[in-house]
C-alpha cells in the first residue's frame, strides 16, 4: 500500500514551490520561517506543515509581499491572506500553487474555491487548458522525482475528472444537434490515462454530436458490438502508455481489419504513442492529432 509522503527534502520543496533551494536556505535562515529537522546524516527534511507554508508564502510572494514582511505575519495569518488572493484574483501561477497546496493537504475545499475563482473570470475551456493541463503536466514531473505520491496524484486527478464529468452532464442533457456522425470514446487494454479522453469527450458533445463513452481499457474484440447498432461510428481513443511500441502496428491493423470491414468506420487517435507510428504509412480510416485542439478543428 502507498503511503502518503509526510517527509520532504529541500530538493521537493523547491520542486513544488518554485522557489529555488538556495532561497528557501535563506528564508531558514534569515526569517526563520522553517524549522526543517536534521536526518543521522545532516540532511534537511521538511515536514507536510512546512510545505503548505512554503507554498502559502510563495503564494504572498508571487503577488509582491516582500519576504521580510511576510516574516512578520503571524502563522494563522498567512493562510488568510492567501484565501483574500484567491478569492480577488485568479492568474495562472496563483491558481497552480493554490491547487498544489490543496493536493499536498488533501484539501478537497481550497480545490472548489480555487477552481470556482477561476471559472468567475475563464470559460471552463480556458480553466482546462490555462490551467489544469499546466498542473497534470507539473504533476507527472513531480511524480517520476517522487515529489509527491501516488495518492497526491490521484486525489487530484479524480477531482478534475469530477469537473470534466459535471459539465460533460450539462451538455448530455440536451439531444444531439448531429447526426451524421457517432463517436465512440476508450482506452485500449492496460490503459488507465483517462482526463485526455473526458475532455475530448466535452469538446465532441459541445459541437452536438452523440458520444458513446466506454472509458478504461476496453478490448479492441468488443468494440464491434458499436456497429450492430450506428453506421458511420468514429472511435476515438487515447494512446498515453498502450498500447506499446511493439504492438501498435498489430493494434492498427486489427482495427483495421476488424473494424472497418465495410469502409464506414474510422479511428482517431491522441497521445504520447503516436510517436513511435509511421504516421505515412496509416490506412486512410486511422487519422492521428498532435493536440485536442486539431482533433477540435477537424469535427
Amino acid at each position: 500500500m502507498n503511503n502518503v509522503k509526510q517527509s520532504f527534502s529541500i530538493r521537493d520543496m523547491e520542486n513544488l514551490s518554485g522557489i529555488k533551494a538556495h532561497t528557501i536556505r535563506i528564508w531558514e535562515k534569515r526569517y526563520n520561517l522553517f524549522t526543517p529537522e536534521r536526518t543521522s546524516t545532516n540532511i534537511r527534511t521538511y515536514s507536510l506543515a512546512s510545505l503548505q507554508k512554503l507554498l502559502n508564502i510563495t503564494l504572498l510572494y508571487n503577488n509582491g509581499y516582500k519576504i521580510s514582511k511576510i516574516a512578520r505575519i503571524s502563522e494563522g495569518e498567512i493562510p488568510k491572506k492567501v484565501s483574500e488572493i484567491i478569492s480577488s484574483t485568479s492568474e495562472k501561477s496563483q491558481a497552480m500553487n493554490a491547487l498544489k497546496l490543496a493536493m499536498v493537504n488533501f484539501d478537497q475545499s481550497l480545490f472548489y474555491e480555487t477552481y470556482d475563482a477561476l471559472l468567475e473570470k475563464k470559460s471552463f475551456k480556458d480553466v482546462f487548458y490555462d490551467v489544469f493541463i499546466p498542473l497534470l503536466t507539473e504533476l507527472g514531473l513531480l511524480w517520476q522525482t517522487d515529489t509527491i505520491s501516488p495518492a497526491h496524484e490521484h486525489f487530484i486527478t479524480n477531482l478534475i475528472k469530477q469537473k470534466i464529468h459535471v459539465h460533460i452532464e450539462q451538455l448530455q442533457s440536451s439531444p444531439p444537434r448531429r447526426n451524421d456522425k457517432v463517436f465512440t470514446l476508450f482506452l485500449p487494454e492496460n490503459e488507465i490515462h483517462e482526463i485526455g479522453l473526458l475532455y475530448v469527450n466535452y469538446e465532441i458533445l459541445l459541437r452536438g454530436y452523440k458520444t458513446i463513452y466506454l472509458g478504461q481499457t476496453m478490448p479492441l474484440e468488443n468494440l464491434g458490438d458499436l456497429l450492430k447498432y450506428f453506421d458511420n461510428v468514429h472511435f476515438v481513443s487515447y494512446f498515453t502508455v498502450s498500447p506499446t511500441k511493439d504492438r501498435l502496428e498489430k493494434y492498427i491493423t486489427d482495427f483495421t481489419n476488424d473494424l472497418n470491414r465495410h469502409g464506414q468506420s474510422r479511428l482517431w487517435i491522441l497521445g504520447r504513442q503516436l510517436q513511435y507510428l509511421s504516421l505515412d504509412e496509416l490506412p486512410s480510416s486511422v487519422k492521428t492529432f498532435g493536440t485536442i485542439d486539431q482533433l477540435a478543428e477537424a469535427l
